[in-house]
């Protein structure tokens, strides 16, 4: 691929990024074409439909997440700190966008990279538990769930009146 079509490629997923955490899964194509700079025959060039577009995004949105949460599961950081550098990081991301694709059938990619976010999510939760920092009457799997109703709707903040509480009530 040459240099501008990858800066192209490139400027339309940053856009898509930005534009599908801000307003959900809904936002029209000529939008993100026009945020990216490009027209919208480049934005359909590079992603020949709406679902190519989405599921690149989602892929790269969960392979960030697990680069960042792999960063955070470090033996010298205890499992609440990480789980909630996390979910930090997360608030923001275009995660509704991912749920709502993970209801549909998912490529392979994307399903196996849903199962590592769910698997990391799941040990940092039991990490906490063990280190008497999570509340103990939910499984890990359940924080899991808690944790993504949080996160995975458009305009997730860290800082909302939601994140707020819901991650004081699992705080033990």
């Amino acid at each position: 691929m040459r240099a501008d079509a990858r800066r192209n490629r490139r400027r339309i997923t940053d856009a898509a990024l930005a534009l599908l955490g801000e307003r959900g899964p809904d936002v029209p194509m000529e939008d993100i074409a026009r945020a990216a700079g490009v027209g919208v025959g480049t934005l359909y060039r590079h992603f020949p439909d709406r679902r190519a577009l989405l599921e690149e995004v989602a892929a790269g949105t969960l392979r960030d997440i697990l680069a960042f949460g792999r960063r955070q599961d470090a033996p010298d950081r205890d499992g609440w700190d990480a789980l909630l550098r996390v979910v930090r990081h997360c608030a923001g991301l275009p995660l509704a966008l991912v749920k709502t694709l993970a209801a549909e059938a998912a490529p392979p990619e994307r399903l196996a990279l849903q199962q590592e976010v769910t698997a990391l999510l799941a040990g940092l939760a039991g990490r906490a538990q063990k280190e008497g920092a999570l509340r103990a009457d939910l499984t890990p799997d359940q924080v899991v769930e808690v944790v993504s109703a949080l996160v995975c709707r458009p305009g997730a903040r860290a800082d909302d009146a939601l994140a707020v509480v819901v991650l004081d009530g699992l705080r033990r």
